[in-house]
């Protein structure tokens, strides 16, 4: 009709509007912008404070914890029988030490000067090191080769077996040096031995003058500081157990090494207390062991020493 509203600028009339749910707005029902909401009409609240919404989840829970504390409480224990048993290992090595060392044949002077004539103090001093150097590398490089395809249950008693041939022969040069210096401690041959340990605990000579540098008993520091002696020591040695018979040349370097050191160190506190010896008086000759230690077996001695039956794995106790 010439005159009317066109369509598309017609209204609707209210009657034909979108009234919503005829039971009234739906409690519940879902925007698709904010969500469901409890009111029928979104919330901008916190999460934090309102009540409508379902309790948040803690995220440490008391079970997490709980397991955190049995494996903090596991290993304390297993950190405590390690340590249990790394200390009895060294009890055990250091009584199988004490043990050897009134074993450690020892010679005077008198015999030293018979198989090396014509030898000053000094000269015949550098044989004894010399011997001793090449002793200590042999027992290092054996036990390297033994250790040429490693069995990790057997480490222990060939680090053992290293640490005690290697202990008798720096004893043996420890006492024959005193001899060649003119410096023997008093006492019996258990005292002496006893001197002895001492001086290769602390790798140091002893002064026979000084009474009160002379421990002729060991007391409970000179084990405790024996056994921190042997543990540096099997701690150094680790090396020589790599295999393919690496360990061999390392261990013998290593022994060779520690031991001219050793002898250096009680060389230098000998000559500061060395008698002469057209000075010397006449010394009696040095009783020998009732049971002396073979020496040139004494990697052998040391690893069946260890191997007994009857004195049992120091690990298991």
């Amino acid at each position: 009709m010439t005159g009317s509203t066109p369509p598309r600028k017609r209204r609707f009339s209210l009657w034909r509007a979108d009234k919503g749910p005829q039971d009234g707005p739906q409690h519940g029902a879902r925007d698709d912008e904010r969500g469901a909401t409890g009111t029928g009409a979104a919330s901008l609240e916190p999460a934090a404070g309102r009540g409508d919404l379902p309790a948040s989840v803690e995220v440490t829970a008391p079970a997490a914890r709980g397991r955190a504390a049995v494996f903090r409480q596991k290993a304390r224990h297993n950190a405590r029988r390690g340590g249990a048993r790394m200390k009895a290992g060294l009890g055990y090595l250091a009584d199988r030490i004490i043990e050897l060392a009134p074993r450690v044949p020892v010679r005077d002077l008198a015999t030293l000067r018979r198989q090396f004539p014509g030898l000053g103090p000094e000269e015949l001093a550098d044989k004894l090191v010399a011997g001793a150097v090449r002793a200590t590398a042999a027992v290092g490089a054996g036990v390297g080769a033994a250790a040429a395809l490693p069995v990790p249950p057997a480490m222990p008693a060939e680090l053992a077996a290293e640490v005690t041939g290697v202990a008798a022969v720096e004893l043996k040069l420890i006492a024959e040096l005193h001899e060649v210096y003119g410096v023997r401690p008093p006492g019996t041959l258990r005292q002496r031995s006893t001197a002895y340990l001492n001086a290769w605990t602390e790798e140091r000579g002893i002064d026979a003058t000084k009474p009160s540098t002379v421990s002729a008993a060991l007391n409970s520091r000179m084990k405790r500081e024996l056994r921190q002696r042997i543990m540096k020591r099997m701690v150094r040695n680790l090396p020589n157990l790599m295999p393919f018979l690496v360990g061999a040349a390392v261990g013998a370097a290593m022994n060779r090494r520690d031991t001219r050191k050793l002898a250096a160190r009680v060389r230098d506190d000998l000559r500061t207390m060395q008698v002469p010896w057209d000075a010397l008086p006449e010394l009696p000759a040095l009783e020998r062991p009732a049971d002396p230690l073979d020496m040139d077996a004494v990697t052998e001695d040391a690893i069946k020493e260890f191997e007994r039956p009857e004195r049992g794995d120091p690990r298991e106790r």
